[in-house]
């Protein structure tokens, strides 16, 4: 069978770090296209790699079968609307859109006027070592009942930045940004809350959009804490308190650092976390967990997978829109500083 071909728009972090590496490392994809106007920094890193200064080339070009959007935030709507009405494929980075509004057009326009064209969204961190360990200990029942979860993805940023992450928007700020991880993760392992609170917060000086975060998940009366700080030097990872253990772990999944650091994904003990994390036992004792070995492979073997037709798609559309609508009612809940209560069926 040939290969489908992926065109990668965009090629800041996300593009060259994420996408073209994992498209490129997953047999039955095949790295077709990226737009950018990085053209010379693509030909060293893929040789002969066709490199175009506008996406209309890639809408026009019958050979393309996926678009993977890597761009700001405020062009995520437009990119995948005319991807989608070109018949092609659409990844979109997180988050789904800039606003929940856009992400449930797109979602529509995905289901009703494209021929089923498969709209989803790089919810990768689904895939990180510590997140994969965590559920496997959660299916085995090591840790029994779970009352508190602490989710953290703090980073030491004093400086503030005048990229577009950091330009003030509708989702702008760390709570887009990393948040997005965070609650996805959530909503992967316990679903959809009962209710949400959040203080989110700008820290530094100078600072105009958030860069901080703790937002507070309720599921009867287990507590899901998702906590992000710019000024953070701590590397804590996850705090997790059950009625036969708890887990501590510290460091994030190494892949990124690996991948800006010169590493290739098929490099030996590539995604290999050296840093274990920790069951604590009602005696105090403490026991080693190894971390799973981390891979954003999967995402894209899934997407190929389900072009194939022989699985089901790993991160649906309607799963990127649910993070939306709970990034922005926890905006909310800290604008009008209250906890929202959800009601059955949400969204």
């Amino acid at each position: 069978m040939m290969p489908f071909n992926v065109a990668v728009i965009g090629y800041g972090l996300g593009g060259r770090v994420f996408h073209a590496p994992y498209v490129s490392a997953v047999e039955g994809l095949r790295l077709a296209a990226i737009v950018s106007s990085r053209k010379e920094e693509i030909a060293q890193a893929y040789p002969g790699l066709p490199v175009y200064n506008d996406p209309a080339l890639i809408w026009a070009d019958p050979g393309i079968d996926v678009v993977v959007i890597s761009t700001p935030n405020a062009s995520h709507a437009a990119l995948a609307t005319v991807a989608l009405k070109a018949g092609k494929h659409v990844v979109i980075d997180k988050p789904f859109a800039e606003t929940v509004e856009d992400a449930h057009a797109l979602m529509e326009l995905a289901k009703a006027e494209t021929k089923d064209r498969i709209l989803t969204v790089f919810h990768n961190r689904r895939w990180d070592g510590d997140f994969l360990t965590l559920k496997r200990l959660l299916r085995e029942g090591v840790l029994g009942d779970l009352t508190y979860v602490e989710s953290h993805f703090d980073l030491y940023r004093p400086n503030v930045s005048t990229r577009w992450r950091e330009t003030p928007g509708p989702s702008a700020g760390a709570w887009y940004d990393l948040g997005s991880h965070l609650l996805d993760q959530a909503l992967n392992l316990f679903g959809i809350p009962d209710a949400i609170a959040a203080d989110l917060s700008i820290l530094r000086d100078g600072g105009t959009t958030t860069d901080y975060f703790r937002v507070v998940l309720k599921y009867g009366q287990q507590r899901v804490m998702l906590v992000g700080n710019y000024l953070a030097r701590s590397d804590q990872r996850w705090i997790v308190h059950g009625s036969r253990a708890s887990y501590i772990k510290r460091g994030l999944d190494p892949q990124q650092t690996m991948l800006v650091g010169g590493s290739s994904i098929g490099d030996v003990g590539f995604g290999v976390d050296p840093n274990p994390g920790y069951l604590v036992l009602p005696d105090g004792r403490e026991v080693p967990v190894i971390a799973e070995k981390g891979d954003y492979r999967a995402f894209y073997e899934n997407l190929r997978d389900c072009l194939k037709g022989i699985a089901p798609l790993a991160v649906p559309a309607r799963e990127g829109f649910l993070v939306m609508k709970l990034l922005a009612l926890a905006e909310k809940a800290s604008r009008e500083k209250r906890e929202i209560l959800l009601t059955p069926g949400f969204p």
